[in-house]
């Protein structure tokens, strides 16, 4: 099942307060990633010779917001649109990104939790249960349709997926 109304409302109120400094908030998602998997940065090629999250990284900062803006707008999309709506090819290339990453199917759960607390941090007193089920649900699409795409290119290439 999708989104209900409530849900889909919830989630589009968030996102509008979290748009409001994308930096901010994608790089909070970041380093919530990597306090809780430190070993997740080494699936990073502009982290892996560096033994902390260096506060200016360029290219953390970028490839956090890009990520972050794709997770969440997605997310928005997702009652409207009925299901994931990102173009094919992206969505290909995202499941080849993981897979050849190294990605497993439970790094994706880790990730749920830190964008969770990221968003309960955006949105401050708005956070709520409901909030959380809606983004949580939401996300367990995106998560799915990655995932679905590793299986895909994993089947293609003959290698199982991690």
């Amino acid at each position: 099942m999708l989104l209900s109304e409530k849900q889909e409302a919830l989630v589009k109120e968030s996102w509008e307060l979290l748009k409001q400094d994308i930096p901010l908030h994608s790089f909070r998602l970041f380093t919530s990633i990597l306090e809780k998997a430190p070993g997740a940065k080494d699936l990073f090629s502009f982290l892996r010779d560096t033994d902390e999250i260096p506060q200016n990284n360029p290219k953390l900062r970028a490839h956090a917001a890009k990520v972050f803006r794709l997770t969440c707008e997605s997310v928005v999309q997702l009652r409207e649109k009925g299901g994931v709506l990102i173009g094919d090819a992206t969505l290909k290339w995202l499941g080849s990104v993981h897979l050849q990453n190294g990605v497993l199917a439970p790094h994706f759960e880790m990730v749920k939790e830190a964008l969770l607390k990221t968003i309960e941090e955006g949105v401050g007193e708005k956070w709520s249960e409901e909030m959380e089920n809606a983004w949580g649900e939401a996300y367990d699409h995106l998560a799915a349709a990655i995932i679905g795409e590793m299986q895909a290119e994993a089947a293609a290439s003959s290698k199982p997926v991690p």
